[in-house]
């Protein structure tokens, strides 16, 4: 009879994960039917789980430009990989000292941390540092550089982390034990910190892997340093331009791309290594909460 009462809240706990499972899952489904619809029946009917003639035409319209996007791919993957482990690197470098209670002048480096939080330049000025001064445009540290590599909120956050889960007297030992501050760092805070280093990685990651705005300003005459975003954004540009510019000329041009189905592949082929790695980082992600809810 006890046990009643927690195989009911289990149940309806099972029942709703189930609901958001689904809910999180079915705009995603509907993203890949549509994609493979075809054309006609996509404007006639409408997106639909279970459409009425299937068709891969966007995706050969895609695989048209196949030797683009594979490059598009390896520069996407490069950019994200080193750009994902030196945000990691800088955050948790600043968030750590910041993490010490008797650190001096640490009050007035929160605060410096947290005023970039509320004022920016601009775009114009930004453009001007990255491009004019800092020289950067047309190359591969545009992609890297420019709003990505550094956040202030996910200092906040990982200094939060490491000041609350992991023990002062963890620190005093080391330093009896002789060891260097950056040992400590190596040797401690890092392990214990790996559950919010690889929440605050991934969502670094999700920021590299999605940004096209760092291609459109500072990417201009090496298109062959465009990212996966700013190659699609690209297709769907061009066929909005198309649409939008119909003659004659260019009818029968039109009519043979599958413009809806075509920006549905174009989402899908965007977000589909994000949705095959993320699983693999799931563990963390469980361990961080685990960790929260014993200190608690």
């Amino acid at each position: 009879m006890r046990d009643r009462p927690n195989s009911a809240f289990q149940i309806v706990s099972n029942i709703i994960m189930i609901l958001v499972v689904i809910i999180v899952v079915l705009p995603f489904l509907l993203l890949l039917m549509s994609s493979l619809t075809e054309e006609t029946v996509l404007v006639a009917n409408g997106y639909s789980f279970f459409p009425q003639k299937f068709s891969v035409a966007s995706y050969a319209y895609i695989a048209k430009s196949g030797a683009q996007i594979l490059r598009a791919y390896g520069i996407t993957i490069l950019v994200t990989a080193i750009g994902t482990v030196i945000h990691i690197l800088l955050a948790s470098l600043m968030a750590y000292p910041l993490s010490i209670k008797n650190l001096p002048f640490r009050n007035a480096l929160m605060f410096f941390v947290f005023f970039t939080m509320l004022f920016n330049g601009g775009i114009v000025p930004s453009y001007l540092l990255w491009a004019n001064t800092l020289k950067v445009k047309d190359t591969i540290f545009a992609q890297l550089l420019p709003n990505l590599l550094m956040s202030a909120w996910n200092v906040m956050m990982i200094r939060t982390y490491f000041q609350t889960s992991i023990p002062d007297s963890l620190y005093e030992a080391a330093e009896i034990d002789g060891a260097s501050q950056f040992t400590i760092f190596r040797q401690i805070v890092l392990p214990l910190g790996k559950p919010i280093l690889v929440t605050i990685g991934t969502f670094a990651g999700l920021g590299y892997w999605n940004d096209w705005t760092n291609g459109l300003y500072y990417i201009v005459r090496n298109q062959d340093l465009y990212n996966i975003q700013n190659v699609l954004n690209n297709m769907v540009s061009n066929i909005q331009y198309l649409a939008q510019s119909t003659t004659s000329n260019t009818a029968g041009a039109l009519a043979a791309i599958p413009t809806t189905g075509v920006q549905m592949a174009i989402a899908f082929v965007a977000i589909l290594p994000i949705m095959l790695i993320f699983p693999l980082f799931s563990k963390y992600y469980a361990a961080g909460i685990t960790l929260g809810a014993v200190k608690g």
